[in-house]
């Protein structure tokens, strides 16, 4: 299990006339952060620097650049925040504009840091999991009893097919879903794909 935020949030913060523009997003996808930063660069394609950090709950997929800041002040503290909080399927984009006067090293990590967490602490956040979706048909008489077993392992029905026999569909938390394949062979229960869950 881990959280992710509910809603985008962002922050702001001036540290010696630098201007520090933290903007978070709920991405699931390598692809879809890489499009949002896309947008960030042409949006603020005026500032020296935009330093990022995201990490993705499928494939456990993690990057951050310093964006030419000096190695290590940007993109790694950013990068820490989200692994002491555990969150996953984010994207953190700080971007800077520079005022004249030089931060040092500690300078830039303590505000990169501190508009990360600005950010963060104004946001939302949900539990999640990676979930997986599954399939599998079952006869008319049977399926009220199926249903029960699956509400009681807090596996969700998220769709029903009915033909010669009812076909369902199912997503719930990956084990929990292999559990029940297990424990229903004769169901002929198949795996879909991955999905994230997010959590009551």
């Amino acid at each position: 299990m881990f959280k992710s935020i509910k809603e985008n949030v962002s922050a702001e913060i001036t540290e010696k006339k630098s201007k520090f523009v933290c903007h978070v997003f709920y991405v699931e996808s390598v692809g879809e952060a890489e499009e949002i930063l896309g947008g960030i660069r042409k949006v603020y394609h005026d500032a020296r620097h935009n330093c990022f950090a995201y990490k993705i709950a499928d494939g456990d997929v993690f990057k951050s650049s310093d964006d030419g800041e000096p190695s290590g002040t940007a993109g790694a503290p950013m990068l820490n925040i989200l692994n002491g909080k555990n969150l996953f399927n984010i994207l953190v984009v700080v971007t800077r504009y520079f005022g004249g006067i030089l931060l040092g090293t500690g300078g830039l990590v303590r505000a990169y840091s501190q508009v990360t967490e600005l950010a963060i602490d104004g946001a939302e956040l949900i539990n999640q999991d990676v979930g997986l979706q599954a399939s599998f048909s079952v006869d008319y008489k049977d399926l009220e009893t199926i249903k029960y077993q699956l509400r009681k392992r807090g596996i969700f029905v998220s769709g029903v097919d009915y033909g010669e026999k009812v076909r369902v569909i199912i997503e719930g938390i990956e084990d929990d879903v292999l559990r029940f394949k297990d424990e229903n062979i004769d169901l002929n229960v198949e795996t879909i794909g991955k999905k994230i869950i997010t959590l009551a």
